[in-house]
C-alpha cells in the first residue's frame, strides 16, 4: 500500500524567498496590481525587514512559480476549494490567500488584508510558532498582525494602506509598559496588549480560542468565514497539509 509522505520543511532558512503575487479573483481588485506589488515590496524592505529580518522578493505573475512562495487573490474560500488551492503551493512552499469578495462584503481594506497576510507569512511561514505569555498555562500564536489588525491602524506606503504590525518585543513578557516600541505605529504600550479590532489566538487545555479587546470584535470573528484562514490551518497537523493542484478557472 502506497503511503503519502508528510510535508515538512524549514522554509528557505538563510535565503531570500521569492514570492509570486497573482490574481485569480473575478471580483475587481479596484487597484493597479503592479503598483500594489511595488508598494508591498517597499513595505517588506523598508518596514518589516529592519524589525524582523525577513527579506523577500515579490514578483507579479499569472500563477504559481517554481520554488517560489505565493500570495494569490481569490473571491472566496469556496473558490479556493473549487480551484484546489490548499495549504501549500504545488512545490510545497508557503501560500497566502486573500479573499477579495469576502473582504469587500465586510467593507474592509484589501491592501491592509494583503499586507497582513504577507507579514505574517514572512514571520511564521510554517504557521507553527508559539510562545509563552501572560497565562503560564497557555501558548500564544506567533502572529505578527492579528493584535493590531484594525484598518484604522494602517499607514500609507506608496499611496496604499498597509497593516500595522507588532515587534518581537511584543512577545517578551519581561518588558515594562512603555519601555520600548511594541508595534510599528507605536500604539501598543505593553507586551501582549490587544488593540481594539485586534485579537490573539491562544492554545490552552488542548483547545484553540481567540482573545479579543472587545465584544464587538468577538462577534465579528464569529460571523467571519474563517475557512482557509491561517488560524484554521494552524489547527491542522502538518502532515495533513496539501499541496495545491490548481485547475483552470471556468470562463
Amino acid at each position: 500500500m502506497r503511503t503519502t509522505r508528510p510535508v515538512f520543511a524549514a522554509f528557505d532558512q538563510g535565503q531570500i524567498p521569492e514570492i509570486a503575487v497573482f490574481n485569480q479573483a473575478t471580483t475587481p481588485l479596484g487597484l493597479d496590481l503592479d503598483k500594489l506589488v511595488a508598494a508591498l515590496q517597499k513595505f517588506v524592505t523598508d518596514y518589516v525587514v529592519p524589525v524582523w529580518g525577513t527579506p523577500a522578493r515579490l514578483v507579479k505573475t499569472t500563477g504559481f512559480k517554481k520554488n517560489a512562495w505565493a500570495v494569490v487573490f481569490l473571491d472566496t474560500a469556496d473558490q479556493a476549494n473549487a480551484l484546489a488551492y490548499h495549504e501549500l503551493t504545488p512545490g510545497g512552499f508557503p501560500l497566502s490567500k486573500v479573499f477579495v469578495k469576502t473582504i469587500a462584503d465586510d467593507g474592509a481594506s484589501l491592501t491592509v488584508a494583503t499586507s497582513h497576510e504577507l507579514v505574517e507569512m514572512l514571520v511564521d511561514p510554517a504557521i507553527n510558532m508559539l510562545t509563552t505569555g501572560p497565562d503560564p498555562k497557555a501558548a500564544y500564536a506567533y502572529e505578527a498582525a492579528d493584535p493590531v489588525e484594525a484598518d484604522s491602524l494602517a499607514f500609507n506606503v506608496n499611496g496604499f494602506k498597509m497593516t500595522d504590525f507588532i515587534y518581537p518585543s511584543y512577545f517578551e513578557i519581561f518588558r515594562k509598559p512603555n519601555s520600548t516600541k511594541f508595534d510599528y505605529r507605536g500604539k501598543v504600550s505593553r507586551p501582549f496588549q490587544i488593540l481594539p479590532g485586534g485579537y490573539q489566538l491562544v492554545f490552552k487545555n488542548g483547545k484553540w480560542s481567540q482573545i479579543t479587546a472587545s465584544v464587538a470584535k468577538a462577534r465579528a470573528l464569529r460571523r467571519e468565514d474563517r475557512r482557509q484562514h491561517r488560524s484554521e490551518i494552524r489547527k491542522m497537523r502538518p502532515d495533513r497539509w496539501r499541496r495545491s493542484r490548481p485547475r483552470a478557472k471556468r470562463r
